[in-house]
């Protein structure tokens, strides 16, 4: 069979009639015990526990597997752990590779629960974390010690959107660490639009509840591993008592069927709302991976097969505190939420010292108030009219 488009394994990835049951979409199994018809039935489920064979709730059940063999067809991944949310996923997942004495080498633009992870729970199991510029490409070599294990990357960074050169940094680290485990946090891309595995990361990560989900109403995160790392990552997750809930892996399926169209939404939109950004008296710049002048877009428009809804700006001015509350308080169609990756446009503010606060070993580069949004599914004009009303109150 030819290779399918990103549209077509969206569609079909998972639903194989093993799991539909003559059904359009993945059957929901709930289920904590599953019953053996036979002691050689029971043999042949434990035998086949960690490989799809119905054995223990915790390992899964037709609804899990339906969605952990799409998942790993999209990404090119040899298995995919489920996790309750995208915090558990990496936690679990960086967890299931280091021991004491261990070093971890992370983005200083990661994710910031990533970060209180890394210097508050691995810290106290004796694994240090020290941390790289997202620009630092293949000067990344200069920050790996003896004892790392782990390399944690996260492409675009967490707010203010920096991208990675992915294939220096894998190829430095590879030179000087080959057994070192490269993950990557790429909700942002949401697995498709960035093919981690096909750049030789070992880990690719998402907070699921983001695009997968798609609808702001449930919480999963993934972690798709190759060969290498895929066995160690699925039985450290399974002695963790890791699993996700059967309704949540159905949902997160039926996500998937609509993912390709709602990312060409959210990218067609978010780009023409930060062009529109980019040109405003009260901007002082934009963050958009897609936006010439973004850092690292020229790595976004190499490796990358579009963007998501997902970006900042930021304004020429630090607001004062009663600016602040009229400018977010008041719009009519972006709320105030954290997440981001459902329909809806949501937006949030910080001050550049909230910012420098979860920077570890790094300055920001800028004085005005920092916005980020995310570019729902509503119609753009509505959305930009809505922006400049935003920019009326601040004036």
């Amino acid at each position: 069979m030819t290779k399918k488009h990103i549209e077509t394994a969206l569609v079909n990835a998972g639903r194989s009639k093993r799991y539909t049951q003559g059904s359009v979409n993945s059957v929901i199994q709930r289920a904590s015990s599953l019953v053996f018809d036979s002691v050689a039935a029971k043999k042949a489920a434990t035998a086949g526990r960690a490989s799809g064979e119905l054995f223990y709730g915790r390992r899964g059940t037709l609804t899990h597997f339906s969605l952990q063999e799409a998942m790993c067809e999209l990404e090119g991944g040899a298995g995919c752990a489920l996790f309750p949310c995208g915090a558990a996923a990496v936690a679990n997942t960086i967890l299931a590779f280091v021991e004491q004495g261990d070093h971890v080498l992370v983005t200083n633009t990661a994710y910031e629960p990533t970060q209180d992870f890394c210097t508050k729970i691995l810290a106290k199991l004796g694994v240090t974390t020290s941390w790289f510029d997202p620009l630092a490409g293949a000067s990344i070599a200069d920050h790996i010690q003896p004892n790392t294990k782990v390399v944690f990357l996260e492409s675009p960074g967490s707010i203010t959107m920096e991208v990675h050169d992915v294939p220096a940094i894998v190829a430095a680290v590879r030179r000087v660490a080959p057994e070192a485990i490269i993950m990557i946090d790429n909700t942002w891309a949401a697995g498709v639009l960035f093919k981690a595995l096909d750049f030789g990361i070992d880990i690719s990560i998402q907070a699921g509840t983001k695009y997968l989900i798609g609808h702001s109403d449930g919480m999963v995160g993934t972690a798709v591993a190759n060969v290498r790392c895929w066995p160690q990552l699925r039985e450290n997750a399974y002695l963790m008592g890791q699993m996700l809930d059967a309704d949540t892996a159905y949902m997160t399926s039926r996500g998937l069927r609509t993912l390709a169209v709602r990312l060409r939404q959210h990218h067609e939109s978010s780009l023409k709302i930060a062009e529109w950004l980019a040109t405003h008296p009260q901007v002082a710049r934009v963050n958009h991976p897609a936006l010439p002048g973004s850092k690292g877009h020229e790595f976004w428009k190499r490796d990358f097969l579009g963007s998501s809804g997902l970006f900042s700006f930021i304004l020429n001015k630090r607001l004062n505190e009663a600016e602040f509350a009229a400018y977010l308080d008041n719009f009519d169609y972006f709320s105030m939420a954290y997440s981001w990756g459902g329909y809806e446009s949501l937006i949030l503010a910080n001050q550049p010292e909230e910012i420098a606060a979860i920077r570890p070993d790094a300055q920001v580069d800028f004085e005005g108030t920092l916005v980020r949004v995310h570019i729902g599914l509503e119609n753009v004009e509505d959305l930009i009219a809505d922006l400049e009303a935003g920019f009326g109150r601040i004036a």
